[in-house]
């Protein structure tokens, strides 16, 4: 995954945790739609390993 794309992410992570959410989604949306095809299987397992950063809540 590019480094814009994941840093993106890890903004929107940010806003969420922030109850932004508009922004956080919109911020998400733009990265993942200017994603290759082949950055999407990295994006959802970087996503599903950084679930806490968007809840805030400890790993489990």
């Amino acid at each position: 995954m590019r480094p814009s794309i994941e840093s993106a992410l890890i903004q929107a992570a940010e806003l969420t945790r922030r109850n932004e959410f508009v922004k956080a989604v919109a911020i998400a949306e733009v990265a993942i739609n200017r994603a290759l095809d082949e950055e999407h299987v990295e994006i959802r397992q970087w996503l599903t390993d950084h679930t806490a950063d968007f809840t805030g809540e400890d790993a489990r």
